[in-house]
């Protein structure tokens, strides 16, 4: 409360106080605000005249806010929240109430330097030479295609223009973090010109594993992009512009702790810590195998500019290649899947006596205490060996390229045409192997060995996108403009099972000997498949996607406008054997009536377990208004919107004997309203004060997967955001300046899962009526009430001098260290949920030097 009073007084004295500060130093002669221009429609144009929300991020207001990754500027903009959790490929960004689900794509179109990127990877990099970022929020599917369902996010960086240029950046922090930038910028001739850069990082992080003797950092970073770009102006109105990069990153993964769901079992057993709320909870990291995370980037891509006398082409290729692959404890000691394994049991009987967090223990023997007195209550990631080996691999390749005409000048009509091609290969699995007590090997599937594996998935997907696309936009009047813009995308998907056929489990006995000799992935199971194959998986999605714009100049000053569009993500495909492991270790097990997609081709609505997820589209209605006053130096802009979204697509995180699951499900319809408020106020050359607000409100309307969500609220969907600071930047001498730039960010509470409010069977119910006895069930029920992420509020603070060629900066990320919660994710059939721990404060020194 503290922490929030401080940061609420702060935004409210930077308000009051505007008048005032205006008046100091204030020429209205001189002084003026320079107008925005954004590419948010794919042509320069005033941000005023763009019928939708834009927030577009400056040069200065980049450097002066220290923006380098996408979580730096997210953070400043209303409406949009990122989760950066997991691992470093997975970055959740929600929009206005739309996220993007785990194993889909992302839910907005990242297009940098005017070149469409589909990796969701490929959003959470360092950015250098950055010149603007623009966030045009809504459907955007007319625009920019399939996947920009919530909007699209515009990054440019600067162009090399022949002028030789250099810039250095070194910053030091707590934790052990180094960052070094690098760039250089000059012509090979008079038409040829070049910029290299190149960037490296390290950090220990905030979480050390206290099993390892706080040797082993949980949340560990190194990365290192080198970058070249070179632009060819073959003459006045032809140019190529190309670019390509490589990247590796060395990290920690999988940054979560297990707490338990259990009313019932708590109040039954006075155990209050199996019902705990998250955001209450004290992390405690005792995982006995080290986690790392690699990935290694690859992209290059070309622009052509054709500049005619009445209309200009742009064409351009794009080729992309992100491998991601990660090892971490597993899940599985609480379902004594390995607990007759020997190595299992000696290390349980090694550990006595080790404190977990309650209400975990580890007793005498690896078996649960509900069946063996003896016996242990193990969550996840355990410091025993009875957790298993967890591997995950996210392989993909893009090859994508597009063509358009557009017209030249300011004339009453304007018009574009192209068309859009887009090949995607992605390999993604996912295994449980059997974890020796010595250094993992690493491997998927390891017919034999100390890491024997004991459960897989591993498939291979295709994607094919043709898209045909056009906008349309006409001068009604010189006050009036309506616009129209329309896409057609067809994208058809493709999956290959990869899990080798004859291949079966490795679950181990005392004596070394298999027990188990299940095939590794259930979708083989004779119960359920007497063909012993997966058969491939193949389907089409389309979508014609229109947006209707209308904007009204009321005066030179103010602008209204309103705006309607359909936005489309492509449905496609689970992992193989998803829809068999929920169905045989849930809906099997409790009767879960769980599902993964709704069935509308029966026209009933019934859950359909499937590996097969569908398409999501929406319908959004928008209407705002821009003003500004005082000769520009204030800026108002506000509007409200409405979003239906037809069968969402929603991430879903299943645990049990086999392992761990992620699937994409769909909700099948979700109401979103919103409204938004943007203020900004340059009340003289030296001061910047700025506050903007987003409300969302959000509802499940259907959900067959899940009936009995219906009401709850859109996963990952803040309740509220509120964005506001201030920027001060006063000389002291000829070539001295001083500066002091503030930025706060509240993010009002927030659930993520659909599972909300009430209680649910978990699989644990008709273990507690074996262990206990008839009528014990009631333990293994589980309430996720708890499991909403509260409200909090963090203060970002930059401090320093600068000359002319040179700035040193003082910073501190969460000044008030305040703790809160990156992710919760639930998993409801276990009975708890995996909580992922947000940045603590980091103090920390910048120098930059331009040469």
């Amino acid at each position: 409360m503290k922490q929030r009073f401080l940061i609420g007084l702060l935004s409210s004295a930077s308000v009051l106080t505007l008048p005032q500060v205006a008046a100091l130093g204030q020429d209205e002669d001189v002084f003026t605000v320079e107008e925005i221009t954004v590419t948010a429609r794919r042509r320069s144009e005033s941000l005023k005249d763009v019928p939708g929300t834009v927030t577009a991020l400056t040069t200065s207001t980049l450097e002066k806010a220290g923006v380098q990754r996408a979580s730096d500027f997210v953070k400043l903009i209303p409406g949009v929240t990122m989760v950066d959790a997991a691992e470093v490929g997975d970055t959740q960004v929600n929009i206005r109430g739309i996220n993007g689900a785990r194993d889909a794509e992302n839910s907005f179109a990242f297009v940098l330097d005017g070149v469409l990127y589909t990796n969701p990877a490929a959003f959470n990099r360092e950015y250098t030479n950055l010149s603007q970022i623009e966030v045009f929020k809504g459907p955007q599917g007319a625009i920019y295609g399939r996947n920009a369902a919530a909007g699209a996010i515009i990054v440019n960086t600067t162009k090399p223009d022949g002028e030789s240029e250099g810039v250095v950046n070194l910053s030091y922090g707590q934790d052990s973090t180094f960052a070094a930038k690098a760039s250089y910028a000059g012509a090979l001739s008079d038409k040829t010109f070049f910029r290299i850069s190149g960037d490296w990082r390290k950090s220990d992080g905030f979480y050390r594993n206290r099993f390892q003797n706080d040797a082993a950092i949980v949340d560990r970073y190194e990365g290192t992009n080198v970058n070249v770009r070179l632009v060819n102006n073959f003459s006045d109105n032809i140019s190529l512009d190309t670019k390509v990069r490589y990247g590796e990153v060395d990290a920690g993964a999988i940054t979560f702790n297990s707490t338990f769901n259990l009313p019932v079992f708590a109040s039954a057993t006075n155990t209050p810590a199996a019902f705990q709320d998250v955001n209450d909870f004290g992390f405690v990291f005792d995982a006995n195998v080290p986690s790392d995370n690699d990935q290694t980037s690859f992209e290059m891509s070309s622009k052509l500019t054709y500049d005619m006398d009445d209309m200009t082409l742009t064409a351009w290729v794009l080729y992309s290649d992100i491998k991601n692959n990660l090892i971490s404890d597993g899940t599985s000691a609480a379902f004594g899947f390995y607990a007759p394994d020997a190595t299992c049991q000696e290390s349980v009987a090694g550990l006595s006596g080790y404190g977990l967090l309650a209400p975990q223990f580890i007793g005498g023997t690896p078996n649960g205490v509900i069946f063996d007195p003896n016996g242990s209550f193990l969550g996840a990631y355990t410091p025993t060996t009875c957790d298993g080996i967890q591997e995950q691999l996210r392989n993909q390749k893009d090859l994508s390229a597009e063509i358009r005409l557009a017209s030249a000048g300011d004339t009453a009509f304007k018009w574009m045409l192209g068309s859009y091609f887009l090949k995607i290969d992605r390999e993604v699995g996912v295994s449980l192997n059997r974890d020796s007590g010595e250094t993992p090997i690493r491997g998927l599937y390891q017919a034999s060995g100390p890491n024997a594996t004991a459960s897989l998935v591993h498939d291979d997907f295709e994607s094919r996108v043709w898209a045909l696309f056009g906008q349309f936009s006409y001068d009604l009047s010189e006050k009036a403009e309506l616009s129209l813009a329309l896409r057609y995308d067809s994208e058809n998907r493709k999956v290959s099972s990869l899990v080798p056929f004859g291949a079966r489990q490795s679950v181990i006995d005392l004596n070394f000997d298999g027990v188990f000799n299940d095939p590794l992935n259930p979708a083989l199971s004779s119960l359920i498949n007497t063909t012993g194959t997966i058969a491939d998986g193949e389907e089409t999605y389309s979508k014609l996607q229109p947006k209707l714009s209308f904007t009204y100049d009321l005066s030179d000053d103010t602008t209204l406008f309103a705006s309607w569009g359909v936005g489309f993500k492509a449905g496609g495909f689970n992992n193989s054997g998803s829809a068999a492991t929920v169905n045989i270790f849930n809906n099997g097990f409790i009767n879960g009536g769980i599902g993964i997609n709704f069935a509308d081709d029966l026209g009933v609505d019934l859950p359909v377990v499937s590996d097969q997820y569908d398409k999501e589209t929406s319908s959004a209605f928008e209407a705002g208004f821009k003003t500004s006053m005082l000769d520009g130096r204030l800026r108002v802009n506000g509007t409200g919107y409405y979003t239906k979204v037809d069968d969402m697509q929603f991430f879903e995180f299943f645990v049990g004997s086999f392992g761990l699951l992620r699937v994409v499900s769909n909700i099948d319809k979700v109401d979103i309203y919103g409204a938004e408020l943007d203020i900004n106020y340059s009340a003289n050359e030296y001061l910047t004060v700025y506050a903007a607000g987003n409300v969302t409100d959000s509802e499940i309307k259907a959900n067959s997967a899940r009936a009995d969500t219906v009401g709850n609220k859109s996963p990952y969907t803040a309740s509220y955001t509120l964005n506001t600071g201030f920027d001060v930047n006063v000389p002291v001498s000829e070539e001295l300046s001083v500066f002091l730039r503030a930025d706060a960010q509240f993010v009002g509470p927030t659930w993520f899962h659909t599972v909300q409010e009430g209680q649910r069977s978990t699989i644990f119910q008709p273990l507690f009526e074996l262990g206990f006895g008839a009528g014990a069930g009631a333990l293994g029920i589980a309430d996720y009430s708890v499991s909403r992420r509260d409200a909090y509020a963090t203060v970002d603070l930059r401090a320093g001098i600068e000359g002319e060629n040179w700035k040193l900066t003082g910073y501190v990320s969460n000044l008030f260290n305040e703790k809160y919660l990156e992710e919760v994710i639930p998993a409801p059939e276990f009975g708890g949920s995996f909580n992922h721990p947000g940045s603590q404060r980091r103090i920390g020194v910048e120098l930059n030097y331009k040469f």
